[in-house]
């Protein structure tokens, strides 16, 4: 990638052009308007209808209408399935259509934003130009930064655009273009050349060189302001488009994400394809009887004639196309769309929950999606991180080692107050912050009379930055340069080349000579800096690896799990430093593997270190922890914790939040040492023969050593992953997925959890101290663990139960509206005749049993929510799938079946010799067809109130108002008025009126109804009674379990005798498949059966009972 600077022809040259499409060629370098919609004006109803019909139901709708439309084929009104088909298109139309306004309005928006840019007196914007930007300006393209107003030429920015966090964060300018590039004369003279990686979407990393004036410059992302972020505190600053439009990083990043789709969708679908082969054989089967009726009786019925000389064979199968159109409502049109609307309700629900709303920081729950709602209730695996998720992330300074003196704990002060515990008093030193609680006054008295002078500035030299309200890029660091402020080594100011330290109230000003960043290989930062006399150059690294003697103390602050952090130095002669030095400036601009080039100039200068001491600092755990991962467990979930620390750190971490307990017996993964295998190149057939074969064996070993690792750790109660990376939290998620298809979720707070939150089936982010990043790639956010348990036993629970419900009576209530034209088809000559007038088909789906259902898939729950926290137990028939399976469903499949038998053969035998009460015999067709019909509606709302579990004012009214709301239209549909304006639309004319006034239809539909849901009632109560559920028990002692008790915190257990834990500075280090089995993890020696754990929840609910 290019660029040059104040040169638009550069990269307009023939090298630079892509064929797009023929002989019509584009630059490869984007222009810098953006578009993230997807419709105009003209191409929104061709586009959204293609991309609705391209979901399988929508076309097969689509295709049954294209055969209404066909005479000799449909026996059913063309509107029977175009009125459906456009609501359920309309409704997501309306939809698509909104989110695209909105995408339309933000890139007006953001297209429309000004920025002066400068090229030969004009203002212009393409790559290479140079612009100036002022104050809260947003970057509208990547940027170079060459100067600011600052001095330095810093420059302070803002990306919660980019990655949601607020907190400014500081750019620097090269020192040549800072010194020339000042003002705008300059500017337009500037011929920099540019060369740098291609396009990409990581935001934190960018190599490049900068070629000017002959020499070469090495560029990395501190150098860069990206498109989304927001100039503050700084008056202007002038820079160079490297990438603009969609190259732009952001763009990059917003891409399609992967899609997560529910167990239950996948079940949903293939149920539906179940029903797809349904239909076909049975519609193939009374084609077959047509063909064979025709050939015994219609070819001599003389009356039956309708001019056509088809034979049986034929008319057979023009009926298999008329049945297919008659019982297409056995593919139920609107399932998919009830579906969504009851999703985007639950999701409500969750956001509007003020249980686990968090006042401290104003943030509720957010459900950033609305497709996963029931799949919170099915959770086996819960993945969490530790720092940030499990515990505060608010790091606090509180011992050191000093020389092997440990400084922190309580120590009596002397006379005669030596039992009184007081605060060091940190009056003396003007830039203390009064934040600090420090015990310890030792310290203070040996960082005064100046024995630790070397150790507290080492604290701040490589981590703070700004000025003395610090923006830390980490909050361990924020703590350290916090406590050495305190204590009298404040960090005061930083340039390009300097650092400003007061020192006890000496200010000295260190110049920086290199700056050596952390990264997980190395694990360590350092600084190379020269004292103010000039005549030393000093190395002061941060490292986490404590040595030697040192062990007994990091031992002491990892027993109490805090974190620990090593500091070393040494001098370094002025020879020595300028010949590495060479090397580090070669490195800085290589044009390729870039950071391996500096990892190993650094691990050169980084040796031979003497270690001044180590520092401490605890991370609380956040409230509720340990009783919601207690929880969890008694909900069968099994919770991971996956972390950055060392072994001890994140086992002393399992013990504090009861992860871990006195009874746990611990097994310690194997450390597997990687082989490096050393290959040369093939030369024979046969050599590459044997290459392919041994590769193969190696791709298997891995995969069993795999599945060995996954088996051996999901017979554990409980498993602690430590020193893994972001990219082996990810492995190891993915790993259960594969290979115990068991759900996944995964929680965190940082941009490390990140990948391992898109990879689980559901992401949880919390809104902490590590920015949103993890919380704008999640599904759900909140700000506190403990409000997963809510997540998942209730919210999730019932959405579970709800969506089970929703479906199994979706069912039902469809199989028992069309078989009815099955049963019918033995009495009309299996002639594709419908059993119900035109419109009740059209409006019964859609009107008539529509909200019901709707309200039980968003309101329905069995037990309350304090109820569903106390019986954990509840959760596990979730997990089993207990609720929706192919089981349930052909059970709604055969009661969808008896109930449409009852509702076709009761009438029909009451209309078999009818006489009314005034001689005449109303047993016609169109009287028979309402009866069934009004059999029908009352009999499936009434269903859905046997399977309503929790009833409120607006079900009942659903419920009685469906009923009354078909009873209204069948009138109106089948008055006279309307038969006058439309006659061949409505030929029921005064069926209704007739029918209804006669009482032995009022006796038959009663009859049928009794006759369809006394046996469900009785069913329902001799399961309730014999064979009763944890639900059905806790539902029928609810009034007597209303007085909740408090769960009990477990004694705080203590181990002793183990000094082999240690804690460590919590960054993701290592890389590498092995790491994943240095694991703690707690093996039970025989895991408890499924049925003890339901007899413990019934267990603890009777004893309260009892009481």
């Amino acid at each position: 990638w290019q660029v040059k600077a104040n040169d638009r022809s550069f990269h307009e040259q023939p090298h630079f052009m892509n064929t797009r499409f023929f002989c019509i060629k584009e630059s490869k370098y984007a222009n810098n308007a953006i578009k993230t919609y997807k419709y105009n004006a003209f191409s929104f109803l061709p586009m959204n209808l293609f991309e609705q019909f391209k979901r399988a139901a929508n076309f097969y709708f689509l295709i049954l209408l294209i055969l209404q439309a066909i005479p000799e084929i449909s026996t059913l009104a063309w509107y029977t399935t175009l009125v459906p088909l456009l609501v359920v298109l309309g409704i997501t139309a309306i939809k698509d259509l909104v989110d695209d306004v909105a995408r339309h309005k933000m890139d007006n928006e953001i297209n429309n934003r000004t920025c002066e840019v400068i090229k030969d007196g004009r203002y212009s914007f393409g790559l290479g130009d140079l612009c100036v930007m002022g104050v809260f300006c947003f970057e509208q393209a990547d940027i170079l930064l060459l100067s600011s107003s600052e001095p330095n030429s810093l420059c302070y920015v803002e990306t919660a655009e980019l990655d949601g966090e607020t907190n400014l964060k500081f750019k620097m300018a090269l020192e040549i273009t800072h010194q020339y590039l000042q003002r705008e004369n300059s500017l337009t003279t500037f011929d920099g050349f540019i060369e740098c990686e291609e396009p990409n979407n990581r935001l934190d990393k960018f190599t490049g060189t900068l070629i000017w004036r002959n020499t070469s410059f090495p560029l990395d992302a501190d150098k860069v302001l990206l498109r989304g972020c927001v100039i503050r505190n700084t008056d202007f600053c002038h820079g160079m488009v490297i990438f603009a439009g969609a190259d732009t990083k952001i763009m990059k990043n917003s891409g399609k994400t992967r899609f997560k789709r529910t167990k239950i969708d996948y079940l949903m679908n293939y149920m539906v394809y179940t029903i797809f082969v349904v239909l076909i054989l049975v519609s193939a089967g009374l084609a077959i009887g047509h063909a064979y009726w025709e050939a015994q009786v219609g070819n001599y019925s003389w009356y039956l004639y309708d001019g056509e000389d088809y034979t049986p064979s034929y008319r057979g199968f023009l009926n298999f196309w008329g049945y297919i159109i008659i019982l297409n409502t056995m593919v139920p049109i609107s399932l998919y769309v009830s579906v969504e609307v009851i999703r985007l309700g639950q999701s409500y629900f969750i956001n509007w929950d003020l249980q686990m709303y968090y006042p401290e920081k104003d943030t509720p729950a957010k459900a950033r999606t609305t497709t996963l709602n029931e799949q919170l209730g099915q959770i086996h695996y819960v993945f969490s991180d530790k720092t940030g998720t499990l515990t505060q992330n608010i790091m606090t300074f509180k011992k050191c080692c000093i020389n092997g003196q440990i400084y922190g704990e309580w120590k009596p002060l002397p006379g005669p107050r030596a039992c009184v515990t007081r605060q060091v008093d940190f009056s003396w030193n003007t830039f203390a912050d009064g934040t600090l609680a420090f015990y310890d006054h030792y310290l203070t008295e040996q960082s005064q009379s100046g024995s630790s002078t070397v150790f507290l500035p080492a604290c701040g030299l490589p981590h703070g930055h700004g000025q003395l309200n610090y923006q830390a890029a980490s909050p361990d660091e924020g703590a350290l340069v916090s406590a050495a402020r305190n204590f009298g080594f404040a960090f005061l100011a930083r340039t390009q080349n300097t650092i400003t330290v007061s020192e006890l109230g000496t200010e000295r000003t260190y110049d920086v000579l290199a700056m050596l960043d952390f990264n997980s290989d190395r694990k360590r930062m350092s600084i190379i800096g020269r004292s103010p006399s000039g005549n030393d150059t000093r190395i002061t690294e941060a490292v986490n690896e404590p040595l030697g003697s040192w062990e007994i103390a990091t031992d002491v602050f990892a027993s109490e799990t805090l974190r620990t952090l090593c500091l070393c130095y040494k001098e370094i002669e002025e020879k020595e430093y300028e010949e590495w030095n060479k090397k580090f400036m070669a490195a800085s601009v290589v044009s390729s593997n870039r950071d391996e080039a500096l990892d190993k100039v650094y691990e050169e200068i980084e040796k031979d270190l003497i270690l001044l001491g180590a520092t401490a600092i605890e991370d609380k755990l956040q409230d509720g922890v340990p009783e919601t991962i207690s929880k969890l467990a008694k909900a069968d979930i099994k919770i991971w914790v996956l972390t950055g620390d060392k072994k001890e750190t994140a086992e002393n971490i399992g013990f504090a939040c009861e992860l871990l307990t006195e009874d746990t017996k611990i097994c310690y993964g194997e450390d597997i040492k990687s082989k490096i295998l050393k290959l040369k190149f093939p030369r024979t057939e046969e050599e590459r023969r044997m290459r392919t074969q041994s590769k193969r064996r190696l791709e298997a070993r891995k995969e069993q050593r795999q599945k060995n690792f996954v088996d051996l750790a999901c017979e554990c109660s409980a498993v602690i992953c430590c020193r893994v990376t972001p990219k082996q939290k990810a492995m190891v998620v993915d790993l259960v997925k594969r290979y115990k298809k068991a759900i996944t979720l995964a929680i965190g707070d940082g941009a490390n959890d990140v990948n391992m939150i898109k990879t689980a089936h559901i992401g949880v982010g919390i809104s902490g101290q590590e920015g949103m990043q993890a919380v704008m790639s999640s599904d759900y956010s909140f700000a506190q663990f403990r409000y997963l348990q809510r997540l998942l036993l209730v919210h999730g629970r019932w959405s579970y139960i709800r969506m089970c419900k929703f479906l199994r009576y979706f069912f039902y209530k469809n199989f028992a509206f069309t078989l009815v034209h099955f049963w019918y088809s033995f009495f009309n000559g299996y002639s594709a005749q419908t059993a119900y007038e035109d419109w009740f088909i059209t409006l019964y789906n859609v009107l008539y049993s529509s909200l019901p259902v709707l309200l039980m898939g968003l309101l329905d729950q069995d037990v309350s929510d304090k109820l569903s926290l106390r019986f954990p137990a509840l959760y596990i028939v979730g997990q089993r799938d207990l609720l929706f399976n192919y089981k349930k469903f052909f059970v709604s499949l055969v009661h969808g079946i008896l109930t449409s038998m009852i509702l076709f053969f009761i009438p029909l035998g009451a209309y078999l010799q009818t006489v009314g009460q005034d001689g005449e015999a109303p047993s016609d067709y169109q009287s028979f067809a309402v009866t069934i019909a009004s059999a029908l509606i009352i009999t499936v709302n009434f269903q859905i109130g046997l399977d309503t579990s929790y009833w409120t004012f607006v079900n009942a009214f659903s419920i009685f108002g469906s009923i009354a709301l078909y009873f209204g239209i069948m009138f109106d549909f089948q008055s006279a008025g309307i038969h006058v304006l439309f006659p061949s639309a409505f030929q029921f004319t005064g069926t209704a009126s007739n029918a209804l006034r006669q009482p032995y239809i009022w006796l038959t539909i009663i009859l049928t109804v009794a006759v369809c849901l006394l046996p469900v009632v009785a069913t329902r109560f001799l399961s309730m009674t014999i064979w009763p559920s944890e639900s059905d028990k806790i539902q029928k002692h609810r009034k007597r379990l209303k007085a909740e008790e408090q769960w009990k915190r477990r004694q705080q257990v203590f181990r002793r005798g183990v000094s082999s834990r240690r804690s460590a500075y919590a960054f993701s280090h290592q890389r590498g498949y092995a790491d994943l089995i240095s694991s703690g993890r707690s093996i039970r020696k025989k895991r408890s059966p499924l049925d003890a754990i339901i007899a413990d929840g019934t267990a603890e609910y009777r004893r309260t009972v009892d009481s």
